[in-house]
C-alpha cells in the first residue's frame, strides 16, 4: 500500500515514520485494531506486542503511555514514579487536542506538538511491536529501542 492509499492521519504518521528513519511502515487493516485484543487478532500476534497508546492527563498537560496489551496501566503507581501528584485518563477531547487523532487510533508520533511520553519496559520482552497509526484500523511495525528512540520516550514499569 502507498502512503497515498492510507487515511489522512495515517498518512501524517507514515510521514512521521519516514523523517524519523522508521523502516517499518503504516498497514491498514480491514478490520479495528481499536483495542489490543483486536489488534493481535488481525496481525496474528500476542497482545503482549501490541503498545497500547494511551493518553492521560498529568499535572495540566497531557501525557502518553505506550503500553502492553496484556495490561493495565497503574496510574497511581505511575504518578510515583514520575514524581507526579495524579495521572488521570484524558477525555475524547484531550485525546484529539493534544495527538490530532481519536481513542483507538493514537499513534506514538505524528502528533501536532511534542507530548510526553513514558513506554512500558515489558514492550522490551518483544522482538516486533505494533502500534496505532493514526486510526483504529491502522498500525505500523517497530522494535522497543525504535519506539523510545521515536518517541523520546522515558521508560518506566507501568503496572504496580
Amino acid at each position: 500500500m502507498t502512503g497515498s492509499d492510507l487515511p489522512p492521519r495515517s498518512r501524517v504518521v507514515a510521514q512521521a515514520l519516514a523523517e524519523a528513519g522508521v523502516r517499518g511502515e503504516v498497514v491498514l487493516l480491514p478490520d479495528s485494531a481499536r483495542t489490543a485484543a483486536e489488534a493481535a487478532t488481525a496481525l496474528g500476534c500476542q497482545v503482549g506486542q501490541i503498545a497500547n497508546s494511551l493518553l492521560f492527563w498529568c499535572d495540566g498537560q497531557a501525557l502518553l503511555v505506550l503500553t502492553s496489551g496484556r495490561h493495565r496501566v497503574d496510574t497511581a503507581a505511575l504518578a510515583r514514579r514520575l514524581g507526579r501528584s495524579s495521572i488521570e485518563r484524558a477525555t475524547p477531547e484531550q485525546v484529539r487536542e493534544s495527538t490530532g487523532m481519536a481513542i483507538g487510533g493514537v499513534a506514538p508520533l505524528g502528533h501536532p506538538s511534542p507530548v510526553e511520553t513514558v513506554v512500558d519496559e515489558t514492550l522490551a520482552e518483544f522482538t516486533v511491536v505494533w502500534a496505532a497509526g493514526g486510526t483504529p484500523h491502522t498500525v505500523f511495525p517497530t522494535t522497543f529501542d525504535e519506539l523510545v528512540r521515536v518517541t523520546g520516550g522515558a521508560v518506566h514499569a507501568v503496572t504496580a
